[in-house]
């Protein structure tokens, strides 16, 4: 095989892809990638020994590096970079931070444990990154439960580095979320962990996805304000367009300011449609509404858009041969492709957009594709607001049951399922959700209840903090001790990373009966399948009328 990788819902057969990516990842690209993580492990080998309480007598060495680590991890995430370039540039990078850091604590003479790994030690060169590339991939750790819980801890970390990417960027730092970021890439190479030791740290791992979106939601809320109810205007205006995607709130700020006046208006598309729930951002009168649907559509949307699209993050779809749209795309951030125009950031943190912004006043104004309004912005704070009146519903009886239908969309046919399970629901139960899995429910007409609509869209993937808080919030107003006494049951699509480690901040909060589709992850070893299910009853999901009579009776 050229390659293996079996990170996200796609891959292969549910076991892996081998020579290509289901989600058009080359297989270079796919083994660079592997170096990468390597090499960030082999950073992390020093850095994890430099004490909290120490580290800022190394800020003059290593004052880039935590970042670094984060988001070079980011970058690895599914459909977020396919730039071979991108990655041979990181991967020098790595191993000149990683020498560094080396020389620092050999001054300092710091005993470091697995500073004999190849990791801590290895170099490439242009000539020969690929045959080292090729040689250090997941296959590398040879017993399977073991690369199983290896394999589920590094996919919860890049998860983490994804929410606490964006919450630096708004200034918010937490150095106990990076530190164990390090903590637990180095212990990758421990063989003397026993497997509740690896459980434990993927566990560890859960806690700090919750203290890392919870740092993103302060982020977020305390920059731009908390999400308001509010109707999405789903058309379009007259004149000539930005479509923004992918998740950064900070890239959206920085887009709506310097479009104002030009005559240019700006759409979100997918995940960054919960921009328009953020009352910081509802003043911008040329920022006109969503446009298409979810990330794997965008081969369509794209098309008739006829403006330039900004990706901000991951979700990309690499483009056909004949797609009419490939030369008028941008990328930002932790995103890129070979051949597109990528923005960095200047030093003052921000982005100069005049490029894209002298492209779309070239461009026509885009293609109807439909018209209406769609609803959001049920994020935690605009619920407690909402509190007497859905506690009431749930006394009287008209609200029997909460279902989180949060996590990711996908292209598979068979996530008609979330479609049918949505449609299929009694009339009593509400929908909480976050994260583009919204996409196949979220302009259904599913009514209300009491004047609560029958469908609570919170937000971004990012936001999925806030259905925890909502979960955490009744179990108080309702006097129970144990989360899992609630009358909430969740069925969650996965598809990436960030789902991974929504999953285990769920597990670390003690949620139990998840079901998780539409694949159970092929990372999972059938052994610790069987841990997740002997500890948390996690399971799998079957078609919409059983598992609805199952979870919701």
């Amino acid at each position: 095989m050229s390659m293996f990788c079996y990170q996200c819902q796609e891959a292969m057969k549910n076991t892996g892809c081998t020579t290509i990516g289901m989600c058009g990842k080359k297989s270079d690209v796919a083994n660079l990638q592997d170096l990468l993580i390597y090499a960030l492990k082999g950073i992390s080998i020093f850095r994890s020994n430099i004490e909290l309480k120490t580290r800022k007598e190394y800020a003059k060495e290593c004052g880039v590096v935590d970042n670094f680590i984060v988001q070079s991890l980011f970058t690895t995430i599914t459909n977020a970079n396919f730039d071979r370039e991108a990655f041979i540039k990181r991967i020098f990078e790595a191993i000149k931070y990683r020498d560094m850091l080396k020389e620092n604590l050999a001054e300092h003479k710091v005993e470091v444990k697995f500073a004999d790994h190849d990791a801590a030690n290895f170099t490439v060169t242009e000539e020969n990154i690929d045959a080292k590339a090729a040689k250090v991939g997941v296959l590398t750790t040879e017993n399977e439960d073991v690369r199983s819980l290896r394999e589920l801890l590094v996919y919860g970390l890049k998860g983490v580095a994804a929410y606490y990417e964006h919450a630096f960027h708004l200034g918010k730092e937490n150095k106990e979320v990076i530190m164990f970021i390090e903590k637990a890439l180095v212990s990758t190479f421990n063989d003397a962990l026993s497997v509740d030791e690896m459980v434990g740290l993927v566990l560890e791992c859960g806690k700090f996805g919750v203290d890392a979106m919870a740092l993103l939601d302060e982020a977020n809320t305390s920059a731009y304000g908390n999400p308001e109810i509010t109707e999405v205007n789903i058309g379009v205006g007259t004149k000539p367009g930005i479509l923004i995607s992918g998740h950064d709130l900070k890239d959206m700020e920085d887009l709506l300011k310097q479009t104002e006046g030009t005559g240019v208006d700006v759409y979100t598309h997918s995940e960054m449609l919960p921009a328009h729930y953020y009352p910081a951002f509802k003043k911008y009168s040329h920022f006109v509404g969503n446009y298409g649907s979810s990330w794997w559509k965008q081969t369509e949307d794209f098309s008739t858009f006829n403006g330039p699209i900004l990706f901000t993050t991951n979700c990309i779809v690499p483009p056909r041969k004949d797609a009419n749209y490939a030369d008028r795309i941008y990328t930002t951030g932790a995103a890129g492709f070979p051949g597109w125009k990528h923005i960095e950031e200047k030093e003052d943190g921000h982005k100069e957009f005049s490029a894209i912004i002298e492209h779309a006043k070239k461009c026509a104004a885009p293609t109807e594709i439909e018209t209406g309004s769609i609803i959001g912005g049920f994020a935690h704070e605009q619920v407690f607001a909402l509190a007497d009146k859905v506690v009431d519903a749930v006394k009287s009886g008209a609200i029997k049951k909460f279902v989180v239908m949060a996590g990711c969309d996908g292209r598979h046919k068979d996530r008609n399922y979330y479609t049918d399970f949505a449609e299929a629901l009694p009339k009593d139960t509400v929908i909480l959700t976050a994260g583009c899995a919204k996409y196949r429910y979220n302009k259904l007409d599913l009514g209300d209840i009491g004047g609560i609509p029958r469908v609570l869209d919170a937000g971004q993937c990012n936001d999925s903090y806030s259905l925890a808080l909502i979960a955490l919030k009744l179990k108080e107003v309702f006097g129970l001790e144990d989360i899992n006494d609630l009358p909430i049951v969740y069925n969650i699509a996965w598809y990436e990373q960030k789902a991974v480690i929504v999953l285990l901040a769920l597990l670390y909060l003690g949620v139990k009966n998840i079901h998780l589709g539409p694949t159970l992850p092929a990372f999972l070893s059938p052994n610790v399948v069987k841990v997740l299910v002997e500890n948390f009853n996690i399971g799998g999901i079957t078609n919409a009328d059983d598992d609805i009579k199952s979870m919701i009776g």
